[in-house]
């Protein structure tokens, strides 16, 4: 398809991916119903596709959404110490060294505002999730079984 503009084709390459933005630049402002909004719509659609697939963000780590909720609060770890518990516990689980625990997580949602989802992690492996104050680590279940019995 062609419209009045570039060549409208999938993007499968870095390449067919530049030009879409750089074009999409060119039409923005354009009017709803015309050419080149029909143009802009469907660049943004394809430029959307294409990122979903190739440039795919992950959500932060538990510790770092805190400390970047932190940064927009202006707060500091002493802030934390009602959220996560003692000076010394604040300063364990901020420095990866303890987990956070469902208690610590669900004040940390209500008071921060951070979601627990962030804050638990999810996993697509095959073993469960466990939640490592953002050094998550997969385990299966009877592996935990075996070495709490240890």
């Amino acid at each position: 398809m062609r419209n009045n503009g570039m060549p409208i084709h999938p993007i499968r390459t870095e390449e067919d991916h530049a030009a879409a933005i750089a074009r999409i630049g060119e039409l923005m402002g354009a009017a709803p119903d015309t050419p080149a909004g029909e143009e802009l719509d469907i660049l943004a659609t394809l430029v959307d596709a294409y990122e979903s697939k190739h440039h795919v963000i992950d959500a932060p780590d538990p510790i770092a959404a805190i400390r970047f909720r932190m940064e927009q609060q202006g707060l500091t770890r002493k802030d934390l110490e009602p959220i996560i518990g003692s000076r010394a516990r604040v300063s364990e689980v901020m420095s990866r060294k303890r987990s956070l625990t469902v208690a610590m997580i669900r004040r940390v949602r209500s008071e921060l505002g951070i979601s627990a989802d962030l804050l638990i992690g999810t996993s697509h492996n095959k073993g469960k999730r466990v939640a490592h104050a953002g050094k998550s680590t997969t385990t299966t279940v009877p592996a935990k079984r075996r070495a709490a019995a240890g």
